[in-house]
Parts: structure tokens; C-alpha cells; sequence
């Protein structure tokens, strides 16, 4: 988290909006978006004399941050649960999911560009923000839709028969999320701004802070509430975990975000497009290379820098306006390697986190309560001491720091790995043995024996196919072991004859720290046995029940007979286990053996937003690039692989930030201000001459044209 706020101190504005290039927004950016002094809303609109007119104001300030109150909760919400629901739900591998989910999250970088030359140069900003917000709501609810298994679940065993379908809505629900979310991040705060006149530079600075806070609210409430609706159990034929509610919810709320802002529509300010800077900067640039290409010859003179060639159509003060962008850009080129470790957090940090306890919230608490603290406390101590802490080595040090938190990653993987078993692989298969003899047993299996004590379990071996079992000295069984799959193979007595049981045992680890626990019945009776509100449902005699997942803590199984008779069992369950609890044979009520089983222009901001958004996609390119490219077996080693590449592309951002030189783009504008009347005389000059062009060209034509026809009329007379 103290890398993300470092990083935003070269551009304060926040990567998740782009600014259109209106020149009442321009001032956006020069407000730190995490400067909270928390005032009343009402203090967001300037004291008028009219008093309609500042019960319009507030009434659009509402409704705009309500709007980006929901669309964020539905947002991060919908993200937080995205790759487990692409893991677990849709069945990829982590890697598969994690290449679709950094793919979704690029589309959703990309596409702002697109938003902001939509309503900059076509729609306007409040049409874009409702139609688009209509595609986003859509999407959200496709995907709450490709989430109900029971649609396809014919056969009502819990598991959707086509999960081709499941997959194709998913697919478009996310691609219709990534172009409506993207499409509205340069209108919306934007459009706030819009609500303000230029010289309410207090009362607009004040609507920005309440803006974002709303934004880290909707973050923080999201990513703590969805994965608790993720946890809760429905379905019509059988209960599973609820992505459908995990994203129904969002998409309410994105639902509740457009209406509300549609019923705000009366109060709003709304100015019409005037065309899009970004358009105007890419035809400067283009004519500028185009130019320099034609005039490449030794014969034309040289010009101190390559956009100078645009001056033949572009005036002196956008040109200069340009390189200042052009350089400030220069300086993005290293922070996508950022992006690419810290998205992380919704697909690896995720994934890792479903071996722990599954929760992901302290980054935005933390955004909430340090950005205040590092703005008021720690940045002027360091500005007292006389050090010169610029914005680009607040950025250094957060690339830094970032690198650190992937080596922490990595070596807390490292212990996780520890606490993992070791699964089979494709080939092969793996079994252990539960002795339910009341007494030693020896166990052979080809080239390994040993001895089992009685209702004691051995760990997994490892066997390709089928392989021959010997129990004792007379009892000899052929046993098939599934390709991929663990098997525990119990070892009842019939007739003082041992014979075994087969039954399949799970291989993914329990999500959020639960307990896949189960129970079998070595009891010569039918049981039923509860824990907290889950169900073994009836256990009969020399049988397993299925997995019910048990949180961590104390639990306690009430256990119950045929007959009646009742026993209480308390055990303490760890994180993430699988256990096996076994009722003996010689079982009394009363007692029970546990086994486990284990710097730019004003009018250039959108410019830099759009750069800006551009190095977050590429983020999350890199990171689909690297984990492809690389190929490495142990997730650990990829943490530190990012981390590694972090630290080198910080040292040459730093090195690059010692020889920026800043740049006071007001004095560079003033110096043009000056030069505008000569530079409008000088278009207005090259288009008469252009006008005159083409009417000394149609004149030659006329003429032309005239002395044929003449030329035609003689000779017709002639004849």
C-alpha cells in the first residue's frame, strides 16, 4: 500500500480515472485525490445569492458520488471474487485463470481512451457515462448469470452438465463489464468537474476529496462484503458456493448507480462536446513524423527538435505543449512493471490467499488511514528537514517498496509450500490404508511393506495404474488407483478374513481456511451426525461420509444412534485441512478416537491519463508475458522473479529521474501567449492562401472547360 501511495505522487490523479480534455477540468489533477479534510457536502458548492442555484448544486454532487459509490462496490466487488470463481466454478488452473483475469483488467485500461474521445467528440460526458453504464450493468448481470450451475445441471448432482455455456456467457459478461466500466472512468469525475465554474477552484477541490473517499468506501466494503456473500451455500438441486449472490450484488448496485444517476439528470450541468485533445495531440504527432519523413533530404534544414516539423499546421504553443507531454510520458515507460506486480493482488495474491484465511482488505484500509497520515505528517517532516523528496523519488522508493512486498510474498509461499501436500500427477495415482482391524496388520504393496497399527493411517503412496496389495498372509487384492486423484483404501474385517474398502479422497486445498472434514462409520450401527448447521446426513456401518466444510476453531459434532443414544465430541480444527474423524468398532457413547487424516500542460492532463491508464494495461500484459515466458514450477520463484524485475526497472527509473529536469508549464505558455495573435494571423494566412489556391485552380478549369466548348461549338458550325 505504501508503494501505491508513493507511486501517485508523480501524478495525483489515481489510475482507475482519465480526464477529458474540457477546459473546466483541466484543473483536476492539481488536487491531491487523498487530501481528506472530510467536509460537509454542502461546502462542494460555492455560496450564492441565488439560493435554487446552490440547492441545484448540491443536489448533482449527490447524486454523482452516489453513482461512483456503487459502480465502485460493483466493480472491485466483481473483481475481488473473479479468478476463484474462474478456478473453482469454471474449473481452470491457476494459471489459465490468471491469464484471463489480467486479460479482463487490461481491456478494462484500454478502453477509457475510447470513452474519452466518445464524449469528448461525439455523445458528451453525461450520455456516455448513462449509455455505456447501460452495457456495464448488463454485463455484470450476464456474469451473475453464467454463475448459477443449476441452469445446465440436469442430472441435479450440483455439477453444470455444459460448462461450454457457463464459459461463453462469463466471456461476454466480462467483456461487456471491461467496456462499460472503461468507458465511463474519463467521464464521470469529469463530468463532476464539470459541475463547477472556473473560479470555484476550493469548492471543486473539496468534491474531489469526497469523490475518491467514496471510491476507497465502495473498494473497502466491496472486497470485505463479496467474499463473505462468495462463502454462503445456494442453488435449487444442490447447494454450492454462491457466486451467483457473490455477483448479483454487484450488479445491483451498478444497477442502483445508473438510475441514480439518471434521476440527477434534471440537476446536472451539462456542456456539449467540443473534441478531444488526444485526437488533436495524435494528428500533431503524426504530421510531425509524416512531415520530417518527406523532408528527410540533406537539402531541408535541420530544426531543433523533431515536433517542430508540425509548425507548418500546428501553432507554436500546442507544439511546445507536446514535447512537455512527450517528456513527462518518457518517465511512464518504466511503471508498467508497477502495475504488473500490484494487480496482482485480485489473481496470485488471491489464489495464495485461499491457502490462508482468504480475505484481501487491509490495502484499502490502509489507503484510508496512511495517505492522510504520509500527506499531513510524513511528506512536511521530510520537507522541515530540508530534503529534497520529489515526486519522482517518492516514486523510486514505492517501486522499491513494492519489489519488497513480492519478496515477502514469496517467502511467505514458501512456507505455505511447506504445509501443502504433494499431489499425484496426471499419470499416476496415490492411496494410503486406515486399519479398522482391531489389530497389526501387515501390508504389502509390491516393493513396500509395512505395518499398520489398529485404526491408525499411513501417509499417500505413490502408484502408477494398478498395483497388488497383500493384507496379513492369505488376503491378496488387485487394486486400480484413478490417474490424478488420492484414494484412502480402509481395511474392514469379514470373517477374520481382511478386505478392503475404496473410496476417493479430495485434492484441492478447502477455500478460506475451512476444514474438508469427514466421517467414517466403523460402528456396527447407522449414524447421524451434525456439526454447527452442517450435516453428515445418515452414516451406515463400514462407510465414509461425504466432505462438509468445517470453518477453524473449536468445533463440536453431535453424534447420534439408531437406538438413541447421543455422544458430543469437541475437536480443534486448524486452516485448511482434510480430515478423516473414525468411529471404532468398539465405539461407546461417550467417547470418540479423532484421527487426522492431513509535469504537463493544463489542457494535456487527459493526455497524461490516458499514458497514465496505458502503463496499467501494460501491467497486466507483462504479467501474462512473464508467467507464460518463464515457466517456472514454484509460485515462490515467480515472486521473486517480479520482485527482481522491479528492482532493476526502478533502478533505471531512478536513473532517468536524475536527469529529468522540471518544467513550469504556465511559464512555457506564457512565453506563447504572447506569439497567439501571429500564430492565428499565420493559419488564417495559410488557409486564404489555400482558399485562393484552389479558386486559381477551378478558374483555370472554367476557362479551360470554356475554350473547349468554344472550340466544339466551331467546329459543329463548320459543319
Amino acid at each position: 500500500m505504501l508503494a501505491y501511495n508513493f507511486i501517485l505522487q508523480l501524478y495525483s490523479f489515481p489510475k482507475s480515472h482519465l480526464v477529458t480534455s474540457q477546459s473546466r477540468i483541466v484543473h483536476l489533477t492539481a488536487y491531491s485525490p487523498f487530501s481528506f479534510s472530510f467536509p460537509w457536502l454542502a461546502q462542494a458548492c460555492s455560496i450564492n445569492s441565488i439560493s435554487h442555484r446552490k440547492q441545484k448544486c448540491k443536489s448533482s454532487i449527490f447524486f454523482i458520488v452516489v453513482n461512483e459509490f456503487c459502480e465502485r462496490f460493483s466493480y472491485y466487488g466483481m473483481r475481488a471474487v473473479l479468478v476463484l470463481y474462474l478456478k473453482y466454478f469454471l474449473g481452470w488452473d491457476d494459471d489459465l485463470a490468471t491469464t484471463i483475469y489480467h486479460t479482463f483488467v487490461a481491456l478494462c485500461y484500454l478502453t477509457p481512451i475510447l470513452g474519452a474521445i466518445i464524449a469528448d467528440s461525439w455523445l458528451g460526458k453525461f450520455k456516455t457515462i448513462v449509455y455505456l453504464s447501460i452495457v456495464y450493468t448488463l454485463g455484470q448481470v450476464i456474469l451473475a448469470v453464467s454463475a448459477i450451475h443449476d441452469i445446465t445441471d440436469k442430472n441435479k448432482d450440483g455439477t453444470p452438465d455444459d460448462i461450454t455455456l457457463h464459459i461463453a456467457l462469463s466471456m461476454v459478461g466480462l467483456l461487456l463489464i471491461a467496456l462499460g466500466t472503461g468507458g465511463i472512468k474519463p467521464c464521470v469525475a469529469a463530468f463532476g468537474g464539470d459541475q463547477f465554474q472556473d473560479h470555484q477552484e476550493k469548492q471543486r477541490s473539496t468534491f474531489f476529496s469526497i469523490f475518491y473517499l467514496s471510491i476507497n468506501a465502495g473498494s473497502l466494503l466491496s472486497t470485505l462484503i463479496t467474499p463473505i456473500l462468495k462463502a454462503q451455500e445456494c442453488g435449487i438441486h444442490s447447494k454450492q458456493q454462491c457466486y451467483p449472490l457473490a455477483f448479483g450484488v454487484p450488479a445491483a448496485l451498478m444497477f442502483v448507480a445508473l438510475i441514480v444517476f439518471i434521476v440527477g439528470s434534471p440537476m446536472y450541468n451539462k456542456t456539449a462536446p467540443q473534441g478531444n485533445i488526444m485526437v488533436k495531440v495524435c494528428k500533431c504527432i503524426w504530421f510531425a513524423i509524416k512531415n520530417r519523413f518527406r523532408h528527410r533530404s540533406s537539402n531541408y534544414p535541420k530544426r531543433t527538435h523533431w515536433m517542430d516539423w508540425a509548425d507548418e499546421k500546428y501553432d507554436k504553443l500546442l507544439i511546445a505543449q507536446v514535447k512537455m507531454v512527450l517528456k513527462v510520458l518518457f518517465l511512464y515507460i518504466p511503471l508498467p512493471m508497477f502495475w504488473a506486480l500490484f494487480d496482482q493482488q485480485g489473481s496470485r495474491w488471491t489464489l495464495q490467499a485461499t491457502t490462508l484465511d482468504g480475505r484481501i482488505t487491509v490495502n484499502p484500509i490502509l489507503i484510508l488511514i496512511l495517505v492522510p497520515i504520509m500527506d499531513s505528517l510524513i511528506y512536511p517532516l521530510i520537507k522541515k528537514c530540508k530534503l529534497n523528496f520529489t515526486s519522482l523519488k517518492r516514486m523510486t522508493v514505492g517501486m522499491l517498496l513494492a519489489a519488497l512486498a513480492f519478496v515477502a510474498a514469496g517467502l511467505l509461499q514458501i512456507e505455505i509450500e511447506k504445509t501443502l501436500p504433494k499431489f499425484p500427477g496426471s499419470n499416476e495415482g496415490q492411496a494410503k490404508f486406515l486399519n479398522m482391524v482391531n489389530r497389526t496388520l501387515d501390508i504389502s504393496t509390491g516393493s513396500t511393506q509395512f505395518a499398520l497399527e489398529p485404526f491408525e493411517a499411513n501417509d499417500y503412496l505413490t502408484f502408477e495404474d494398478s498395483f497388488s496389495m497383500t493384507l496379513g498372509t492369505n488376503a491378496s487384492y488387485a487394486v486400480t488407483v484413478m490417474d490424478g486423484a488420492r484414494h484412502t483404501i480402509a481395511i474392514i474385517e469379514d470373517g477374520h478374513i481382511p478386505r478392503h474398502l475404496m473410496f476417493k479422497d479430495i485434492t484441492a486445498k478447502p477455500e478460506k481456511g475451512a476444514n474438508a472434514v469427514r466421517i467414517f462409520n466403523g460402528y456396527g450401527s447407522v449414524l447421524n451426525v451434525t456439526v454447527g448447521e452442517q450435516n453428515f446426513e445418515k452414516i451406515v456401518s463400514n462407510n465414509i461420509s461425504e466432505y462438509v466444510m468445517v470453518n477453524q476453531g473449536e468445533a463440536t459434532y453431535h453424534i447420534k444412534d439408531d437406538a438413541g443414544h447421543k455422544c458430543d465430541y469437541t475437536q480443534k480444527l486448524g486452516f485448511g485441512s482434510s480430515l478423516t474423524l473414525v468411529i471404532k468398532p468398539d465405539f461407546a457413547f461417550g467417547e470418540l478416537k479423532g484421527d487426522t487424516i492431513r509535469g504537463a500542460p493544463s489542457n494535456m492532463k487527459s493526455v497524461l491519463q490516458a499514458g497514465w491508464l496505458l502503463t496499467v494495461a501494460v501491467g497486466n500484459i507483462i504479467v501474462l508475458i512473464v508467467a507464460e515466458a518463464a515457466t517456472l514450477e514454484d509460485q515462490w520463484a515467480e515472486y521473486i522473479l517480479f520482485a527482481s524485475l522491479l528492482v532493476v526497472v526502478s533502478i533505471v527509473f531512478a536513473v532517468m529521474a536524475y536527469f529529468y529536469t522540471y518544467i513550469d508549464p504556465t511559464k512555457i505558455e506564457a512565453q506563447f501567449a504572447e506569439l497567439e495573435p501571429e500564430e492565428k494571423n499565420k493559419q488564417v494566412n495559410l488557409k486564404v492562401s489555400k482558399k485562393e489556391l484552389v479558386e486559381q485552380r477551378n478558374e483555370v478549369r472554367r476557362r479551360s472547360d470554356s475554350s473547349v466548348a468554344e472550340d466544339n461549338s466551331h467546329q459543329m458550325s463548320e459543319l
